[in-house]
């Protein structure tokens, strides 16, 4: 079921720089202490520690129940599908965050493109399993919904905890985007 981030304050949450890296670490590589993340990103754990916090009181995160013993406490992503409604759907607050959010995770997406370019020919066996494709569809904005909604499903199925991965097992970045192209740009042809 999807998150709508509606809430000014759970938007908020995630528009701190530091906060975006550790949910995407939880996410992407399962969980850690406050200690582990403060020696990864070369942080205060104290700081480490409050943004955890944070992150789990807006419900992005977890303490791991089965792994923590006494104050060592392990922090892990709450799986979710979360997603920012569109600007009409937001009081003026949420739309601010909102935007910071969505820049944020743009800014991510397109750092990791560059860098998968930058790094091609390092792993030739991961490079021909990759592929970035782009094409032009005619559709309804129904259709487009559609589209999306079927994207959003296909992906849950690959989704599992890092703990659960095979030993092989690598974080994939898979980037989806449908938008109605502005009506100024060339249409993307073919796959890249």
């Amino acid at each position: 079921m999807p998150r709508y981030l509606t809430d000014p304050e759970d938007l908020k949450a995630l528009t701190h720089p530091l906060r975006q890296r550790i949910l995407g670490r939880l996410r992407g590589h399962g969980p850690a202490t406050s200690a582990d993340l403060a020696t990864e990103f070369s942080e205060d754990r104290g700081a480490t520690s409050y943004h955890l916090r944070q992150l789990a009181r807006h419900g992005y995160i977890e303490v791991d129940e089965q792994r923590s013993a006494g104050r060592r406490k392990y922090w892990r992503a709450i799986p979710s599908d979360l997603r920012v409604p569109e600007p009409a759907d937001l009081d003026d607050s949420a739309k601010t965050a909102a935007a910071e959010v969505v820049r944020q995770w743009l800014e991510n997406d397109l750092d990791q493109v560059a860098r998968h370019w930058k790094e091609r020919g390092a792993d030739p066996a991961w490079d021909a399993a990759a592929m970035i494709s782009t094409g032009t569809h005619r559709m309804t904005r129904e259709e487009l919904r559609r589209f999306t909604e079927e994207y959003v499903a296909f992906a849950k199925r690959w989704i599992r905890p890092p703990e659960d991965a095979p030993p092989d097992a690598e974080p994939v970045t898979a980037l989806f985007m449908a938008f109605r192209t502005p009506e100024d740009a060339p249409p993307p042809e073919g796959s890249r």
